[in-house]
């Protein structure tokens, strides 16, 4: 399957911190649509650290990533924000601001085409607010729309995140430890809507975990 083909595409990625040892050594990924690739290892392993290589929030020091055939790698600034926007980012301690409001938070996640302004003054576009309520339904939060994000338990915080990355209307999902601060059976729970709403919405993703037995189901 050719680069186009693949929604992501990592390859020989190498990753070093202060031009040291290697934190990622020649490391090959393919996701195709719908597929699911667990990342287990230890902490410090570099997990956290190719996810943000795929970004490009850390710069590899040599390899290639293809987004949608289009190497992240040798992209400009200006272009590799637009095509982060098909990245969506599902992050370990959430990420959410907790004084505002769980729409406002999931609504976060069209800055990318709102723009700054227009969101810092909540001028969101009816049908993304209407997206958001299908997205929060979705996830399990009807009715939460105006709690504060700060009042929620840990998976309820998670959902909102995956409501927020959803919006962006992503082709893969990054997810770094969704489940590291839930009890088990609420990350059983967080971890069977990702898989769902991937088959549901084509989408490629790659989740770092560090339970095994989690990432096996």
């Amino acid at each position: 399957m050719s680069e186009a083909q693949h929604p992501l595409r990592i390859q020989e990625l190498v990753v070093r911190y202060g031009g040291g040892e290697s934190v990622i050594s020649g490391v090959s990924i393919a996701l195709d649509s719908k597929e699911i690739v667990g990342l287990i290892g230890a902490s410090g392993a570099g997990k956290s650290t190719l996810l943000r290589a795929v970004q490009r929030l850390v710069e590899p020091e040599s390899g290639q990533i293809f987004l949608n055939g289009v190497e992240l790698t040798g992209l400009p600034p200006r272009e590799l924000r637009g095509a982060r926007r098909r990245l969506g980012m599902i992050f370990q301690e959430h990420a959410l601001i907790g004084r505002l409001s769980v729409m406002e938070n999931v609504l976060a996640g069209t800055l990318g085409r709102t723009g700054f302004w227009r969101s810092v003054r909540r001028r969101f576009d009816p049908e993304d607010v209407q997206e958001a309520f299908g997205l929060l339904e979705r996830v399990g939060l009807t009715g939460f729309e105006d709690s504060r994000c700060d009042e929620l338990s840990g998976g309820e915080k998670q959902r909102v995140g995956i409501a927020r990355a959803l919006i962006q209307h992503p082709d893969v999902l990054l997810v770094d430890e969704p489940t590291a601060s839930l009890d088990p059976a609420t990350s059983v729970r967080i971890m069977s809507l990702i898989t769902e709403i991937c088959l549901e919405r084509g989408l490629a993703a790659l989740i770092n975990l560090h339970d095994v037995p989690l990432a096996r189901r």
